[in-house]
Order: C-alpha cells, then sequence, then structure tokens
C-alpha cells in the first residue's frame, strides 16, 4: 500500500508518462504527415526533380533554312562541316595535343591559343572547338593519325554554303558566330557550339525564320553533370526556305558586265517592286565568313579602292545627272512653267549673272522643245526649265518619285540619299538657297545626291504612269507568297507622263544619246536616259583631256536608267559605274546587254516555284577515327 509521498511521486510519473506519449505520439503524426505530403502529394514534384538531376536536356541546332532565286536556283544551303575539337580531361596538354595536329594540318597558333584558353574554363569532359571547315584531306590526316593524338576528336556538321560567292554577297550577306551580347538575348540556343546567326543581308533580315526551331538530346549524366548515355533524341524542325524575287540568270550577267568595275545595277518589275537583279561590284565571297576572317583578308577587302565591302546599290551615294532630268521636266509640266512645245535655244552656254553654265555640247544645241531636250540631253533647256519652275516644285516632285527617302528593302543598310531645298541648305550649310543651286539641281548635279536603288524605282514610277511601287527582294517565306498592298497613286497627269515617255524613248530608239544601245528584242524595245554625274571640277591642266587620260578617281560616273517594253512597261534598269566616264559610251551598253537577256527570260519569269518540302537531317555525330 502507498504511502502518501508515494502517491505524489506516481502522479507525477503518470502525468510526464501521458505527457511524453503524447509528444511522441504527435512527433510521429507530424513525421507521417510529413512522409505522406512528400511521398504522395508532392511525389510527382519531386519525381521530377530528381528525374531533371539525372536527366540532362541539351538542345540540338536546327537545320537552317534554304534561299532560292525566283526560278529554284538554291542560292543558299548547308553543306557538310568538319570540325576539329579537344576534350580537356582526355590529354595532359591541351596545347601540346594542338600542336600535334599543326603538324599534320595547317593550325595557325592563335586558333590553339584561342582552344587552350576555352579549355581552360571548359568542364574537362566538354569538347572544346579548335577549327572547322576543314578540307577532306585535312579531316583524313587527322582521323588516319587519331590512335597517335590523345584528347583529339572530330565530327561531321552543316556549314553555310553560298555556292555562287561574290556574285550575290551584298544581297545575301553571311551567318557569322554569335557574340556576348546575342547570348545574353538567348542563352540556351545561341550559346550552342558552332552556332550562326545572319549577319548580313537577307540571312540577317529574315534570320528568325531561316533558324527553325532546335532540337533535344535527353542524355542520362551523373552527379557531376558527365554524360552517361543518351536516351532519347528529337531532331529540330528546319528553318523556313525563302525565295526570292531575284532571277539568278541576270544576276550572273550583271556581275559579268561589272567585272573590273566599281558600280552597281539594278533591275526591277515596274508593277510590283520585286527586284529582279541587284548588283554591287566587286563583291566579296560570303564563304570566307562563315567561319572565322582572316587578317590578311579583312585588310584586304578594307584596304580595295574599289571598296568590295561596301553595298554601292543602297548605300552608293552618286549625283544622279542627266538620268535626273525627267523628273525636272514633269515638275514643269505640272506647275504649268513649261509646256511640251515650250522651246529654249541653246547656244552652248547660260549666264547667270558673272556666272557661265555651260551645256555638255559645244556650240550648242539649238532651240529645243522638252522631247527633243529629253532625247539630246540638253542642259541650257533643263537650267531654264529649273529657273521656271523652281526648287520647291522639283524637290516636290522627286520626293513622290522615292528620292531623299529609304524604303525599307529587306536588305540591311539602304540610304536615303538627299533632296536638297532652301529649308535644307540653311539648317545644314547656314547660307541661303541661290540660282545657281536651283540651276544645278536642273541637270542632277549640286547638292542632290541618290542610291542606284533609288534611280530604279524612280524609273519604275515613271514607267508604270506614277504608282508608288515599292522595292522588295523576299518573294515568300515558308512557301508562303508575300502579301502584296495596292501601290498609292502619284497623281500624274498621263499626258504628262507620255510626253517624257516619248524623250525617253527618242533617246535609244530616235538617234538619241543612247542609239547605241537599241534593243533589238522584238516587242521589247527600250525608253532610257543617259547620265554623266561631275565627281569634281577638273583643274585647267587636266580640262580638254580624254577621259582615258584622267585619274581614275577623277573621272566622271557614268549612269544609265531605262524601262521596257515602251509600251506597258514591265521592267526598269538603274546602272551606275563609278568614275566611268560617260554614260551613253559606258553604262548604256551594260544595260542594253541586261535588258537583252531580261526580254528574253520574261515568259520564263513568270512560273511559280514552291521549294520542295524536306524532313530534318541527322543531327551533329562524332566520327571515329579510321
Amino acid at each position: 500500500m502507498m504511502d502518501g509521498r508515494d502517491s505524489v511521486r506516481y502522479r507525477a510519473f503518470t502525468r510526464r508518462a501521458a505527457l511524453l506519449s503524447a509528444g511522441t505520439a504527435g512527433l510521429f503524426a507530424l513525421l507521417t504527415g510529413r512522409i505522406f505530403q512528400l511521398s504522395v502529394l508532392q511525389r510527382e514534384q519531386f519525381t521530377m526533380m530528381a528525374e531533371d538531376n539525372r536527366i540532362n536536356l541539351q538542345l540540338l541546332a536546327p537545320q537552317r533554312g534554304r534561299i532560292f532565286d525566283r526560278g529554284g536556283v538554291e542560292l543558299a544551303k548547308t553543306a557538310q562541316n568538319f570540325r576539329l575539337l579537344v576534350v580537356p580531361e582526355r590529354t595532359k596538354d591541351v596545347r601540346a595535343a594542338l600542336e600535334r595536329v599543326a603538324q599534320l594540318i595547317n593550325l595557325p597558333p592563335h586558333r590553339i591559343a584561342k582552344a587552350v584558353r576555352q579549355a581552360a574554363h571548359a568542364k574537362p569532359f566538354n569538347p572544346v572547338l579548335v577549327t572547322e571547315g576543314l578540307g577532306w584531306d585535312d579531316f583524313a590526316k587527322i582521323n588516319l593519325n587519331a590512335p597517335d593524338l590523345e584528347g583529339i576528336e572530330t565530327d561531321a556538321g552543316e556549314l553555310r554554303s553560298y555556292p555562287f560567292g561574290p556574285w550575290l554577297a551584298h544581297v545575301l550577306g553571311y551567318v557569322a558566330g554569335v557574340t556576348d551580347k546575342d547570348i545574353e538575348k538567348e542563352p540556351e540556343l545561341l550559346s550552342l557550339p558552332g552556332f550562326r546567326i545572319g549577319r548580313s543581308g537577307v540571312e540577317k533580315a529574315a534570320d528568325e525564320a531561316l533558324r527553325g526551331k532546335p532540337g533535344a538530346s535527353h542524355n542520362e549524366v551523373n552527379a557531376h553533370g558527365r554524360v552517361i548515355r543518351e536516351l532519347a533524341r528529337t531532331p529540330g524542325t528546319p528553318g523556313q526556305d525563302v525565295v526570292l524575287s531575284l532571277d539568278m540568270e541576270v544576276q550572273k550577267l550583271a556581275q559579268e558586265r561589272l567585272a573590273g568595275q566599281s558600280g552597281s545595277v539594278v533591275v526591277m518589275d515596274v508593277n510590283t517592286g520585286e527586284l529582279i537583279s541587284i548588283v554591287s561590284a566587286p563583291g566579296f565571297d560570303p564563304n570566307a565568313f562563315t567561319t572565322t576572317v582572316t587578317s590578311a583578308l579583312w585588310k584586304q577587302l578594307n584596304e580595295d579602292p574599289l571598296k568590295p565591302l561596301l553595298n554601292k546599290a543602297i548605300t552608293g551615294m552618286y549625283p544622279p545627272g542627266s538620268t535626273y532630268k525627267p523628273v525636272v521636266a514633269l515638275a514643269a509640266l505640272q506647275s504649268g512653267a513649261m509646256t511640251p512645245a515650250t522651246r529654249v535655244h541653246c547656244s552652248g552656254a547660260t549666264a547667270l549673272g558673272r556666272f557661265i553654265f555651260h551645256c555638255w555640247k559645244r556650240g550648242g544645241h539649238g532651240s529645243m522643245d522638252m522631247v527633243s531636250a529629253i532625247k539630246n540631253s540638253c542642259d541650257c533647256y533643263f537650267y531654264e526649265c529649273a529657273r521656271r519652275t523652281g526648287i520647291e516644285e522639283i524637290a516636290s516632285m522627286s520626293r513622290r518619285f522615292g528620292l531623299g527617302q529609304a524604303y525599307g528593302l529587306e536588305i540591311p543598310g539602304e540610304k536615303k540619299g538627299l533632296m536638297p531645298d532652301p529649308e535644307w541648305k540653311l539648317r545644314a550649310r547656314n547660307d541661303a538657297w541661290r540660282d545657281g543651286d536651283t540651276y544645278n539641281v536642273g541637270i542632277g548635279q549640286g547638292a542632290v545626291l541618290t542610291t542606284p536603288l533609288q534611280l530604279c524605282v524612280m524609273t519604275a514610277r515613271l514607267a508604270n504612269g506614277g504608282k508608288a511601287v515599292i522595292p522588295h527582294v523576299i518573294k515568300s517565306f515558308g512557301g508562303e507568297p508575300r502579301m502584296m498592298t495596292e501601290p498609292e497613286d502619284l497623281g500624274l497627269d498621263p499626258a504628262h507622263v507620255a510626253i517624257v515617255h516619248r524623250g525617253m524613248d527618242a533617246v535609244t530608239n530616235q538617234g538619241g544619246t543612247a542609239a547605241r544601245s537599241r534593243l533589238a528584242v522584238e516587242g521589247f524595245d527600250m525608253a532610257g536616259k543617259t547620265g554623266t554625274a561631275q565627281v569634281r571640277r577638273l583643274t585647267a591642266e587636266l580640262r580638254g583631256r580624254s577621259a582615258d587620260s584622267i585619274p581614275w578617281e577623277f573621272r566622271d560616273h557614268a549612269l544609265f536608267i531605262a524601262f521596257a517594253p515602251v509600251v506597258n512597261p514591265r521592267y526598269a534598269i538603274s546602272v551606275v559605274i563609278e568614275h566611268g566616264g560617260g554614260g551613253s559610251r559606258n553604262a548604256a551598253p551594260v544595260a542594253k546587254d541586261i535588258m537583252t537577256l531580261v526580254g528574253q527570260r520574261d515568259p520564263v519569269r513568270q512560273k511559280i516555284f514552291v521549294p520542295p518540302t524536306r524532313t530534318a537531317a541527322a543531327p551533329l555525330r562524332p566520327v571515329r577515327p579510321v
């Protein structure tokens, strides 16, 4: 029998045991609940996390879309790319391993140094790209000696290829490796080894469509991130194919006719704005830019006086010379300052105060009306035409024809040129506009500057009767035709346009300044306008000498614009040859040859090409040593 003290102790022990049991039961319930939460309620979440730790998802670069001309000629494609890589953990000395390779193939020291730097910061089991674009002979040498080259791997992937090289360099542009700024925008895709994006031309303008969508490789990895095995592979979706409006046969001929010269040619459909050809000469080989451009090549291209890196068709700015006279004539007719029958006597020079403005023909042309003035390119007539019309009317008409503005062409770098007026001169030169400025503008000289593209657009709008067509070079994306809108009407009087057409027809077909460049294609006669743009005022020593005896950089630019056929025109052309001398002698014959081919290929050009569909190619695979 318990005494009082034992009873107290017993009750205290019982309470403690009860509290301990309750605590134990509560803790057990808590643990059970937590286990239930982790194993049942959050099972999928943690299963996924565990799987993510075990499975590594690696993006695979998709095939880049192809680029075709309007007839289906492939202009940009993917070619096999043989690459050399080094795996740091498989060699004791990365530099020594690469120097052994350099004894077999040409491997520049800077490539070795770059690979060593990248290997020092990469995971030791990740391959580091050393060089690519290897020729078959070099690729075979490395694989043949593979057993003696520790840490060295080769693989075969894809590299952008441009079959026509310099002929399309300024249109297509090129692709090149990504920069740190690029990777910041899309770190996952753009950080893939060897991934390239468009850097200029159509490659840049249509880059997102051409890229496609990446595939994925599901790899099992260990705790250190090393790939143990590949579990699954999903190839990427190839990029969209792009069809250009270019006719490669015309493009080839234009390049050949400009061989050895600095200049440009633009051919355009006057009703749709499609560019049939756009050439800047000389060009450069874009294939050299898809890998690593050597310093020697870069120096050569930059120091070449003919400036092959410059796309002269859209960035070269030149005084339009006499090719501008049809616009001045329309401004005069529109303003009522002149009529088609208004006659001006040309004695070979016109006086303005103490200044004398000369006509290109010594002794003058005699009495000229508008059609004969365009036919013979009489400067004195257009001095008077500009004086009566005034710069405001001339500038207004010029802007209707697309001068002094950019069109948003898909090829980046387009310049606006310059259409001067009194407000511009006051702002830019802090000087008032003078009558002499108007005289100079009247013959396409002075401050007015145009690009070859603008001259072709001007000609196209004149040929189609005043429709503000906008030039473009991309015809379709992924088989879907480009959406077209009806061009704005410029509000020109058809009777005025007909007068200018008559004058330009006379230039080539009725004994005018380009009579020797008349076309011989039946039903495809050409109306044109010659132009010669003065580069600088010649010194007394050089004045009067033949063009061939003047230093090249001092010679005038040769220009020519034209449309064909004269009735219901379909095509316009502009030709600019830098320091080429007279437009009738040097630029017009180039246009004659090109427009002859354009007329001959007109029926072929009407066919619609749809790129064939393709499946994703096999992703990049290592090439095992032989």
